[in-house]
C-alpha cells in the first residue's frame, strides 16, 4: 500500500507538471510538495535517514562524491561542445530565446529545487529503499528504474521538435513522436540503472543527486550557449 501511494504521488506529479501546471513557480512548488509527500510516505514506512542515504555520513560521503561527478560531467560535455559536430546534440529550441536570468533561474532553482530534488527524493531515495528493504537491491534498482522511464514518458513527446540532433535521428513529423518516446524511455531506465548504482556505491542520496543536475544543469547552459557562440 505504501509503495502504491508513492507511485500515486508520482502519477499526480507528472501529469500537473505535464499537463495542468503553467509557469516555472508552479513546477517547483509542485515538485517540493510532492518531495514533502513522499518523505511523509518513507517515515510512514519507518525509513530512517540512513535508508535515504541522507545520514550524516551518507551526507558527508556524497559530498565526497558531488565535485568530482560535477567536475567530470562538465569535462565531457566541453570535449562535446568544442567540436562542431558535436555542439550540434545542445541545439534546443527551449533555451534559444531564454534570457540570462531565465537561464540562472532553470540552472540553479529549477533544476536542483525542482527536477532534481522530487526525481531523486522518489526514485533513488524514497521509493528504492521501499522496494530494497522487502525485495533486496536487484529488485529495488529494477522497479525505479522501470519507473523513472516511464516518468519520462509525458516530458519526452516534444523531443523530435526541440532539439535538432533528435530531430536529424528520428525525424521531426508526428509520426516519429511515437518511436522517439520509446527511445526516450529505454535511455532513461538505463541512465535510472547507473543513478541506482551510483546510489548504492556511495551511501548518499547526494551522490546521483550531483550528477543528475550536473547533467541537467550544464547541459541546459551548454545549449543555451551553442546558438550564440
Amino acid at each position: 500500500m505504501r509503495i502504491v501511494c508513492v507511485v500515486l504521488v508520482l502519477v499526480a506529479a507528472n501529469l500537473l507538471n505535464n499537463w495542468l501546471v503553467r509557469g516555472p513557480f508552479a513546477y517547483v512548488l509542485t515538485c517540493v510538495t510532492a518531495t514533502a509527500v513522499l518523505v511523509l510516505i518513507a517515515r510512514w514506512d519507518g525509513l530512517t535517514l540512513a535508508d535515504l542515504g541522507l545520514d550524516a555520513a551518507g551526507v558527508r560521503r556524497g559530498l565526497r562524491w558531488a565535485p568530482v561527478l560535477a567536475g567530470a560531467v562538465l569535462a565531457v560535455l566541453l570535449l562535446l561542445f568544442a567540436v562542431p559536430a558535436g555542439r550540434e546534440a545542445f541545439r534546443d529550441a527551449r533555451a534559444v530565446d531564454q534570457s540570462a536570468e531565465q537561464l540562472l533561474w532553470r540552472v540553479l532553482v529549477r533544476v536542483p529545487f525542482g527536477t532534481v530534488l522530487l526525481e531523486e527524493t522518489a526514485f533513488r531515495g524514497v521509493l528504492w529503499a521501499m522496494v530494497r528493504r522487502r525485495r533486496g537491491t536487484a529488485w529495488a534498482t529494477t522497479v525505479s528504474s522501470l519507473l523513472f522511464g516511464l516518468w519520462h514518458l509525458l516530458p519526452s513527446r516534444g523531443l523530435n521538435r526541440s532539439n535538432t540532433a533528435v530531430a536529424t535521428a528520428f525525424g521531426s513529423s508526428s509520426a516519429d513522436v511515437t518511436p522517439t518516446v520509446i527511445v526516450a524511455v529505454v535511455a532513461m531506465v538505463a541512465a535510472g540503472v547507473i543513478l541506482c548504482e551510483l546510489r548504492r556505491r556511495s551511501g548518499s542520496l547526494l551522490a546521483p543527486a550531483a550528477l543528475h543536475w550536473a547533467i541537467n544543469g550544464f547541459g541546459y547552459a551548454l545549449a543555451w550557449a551553442a546558438p550564440r557562440v
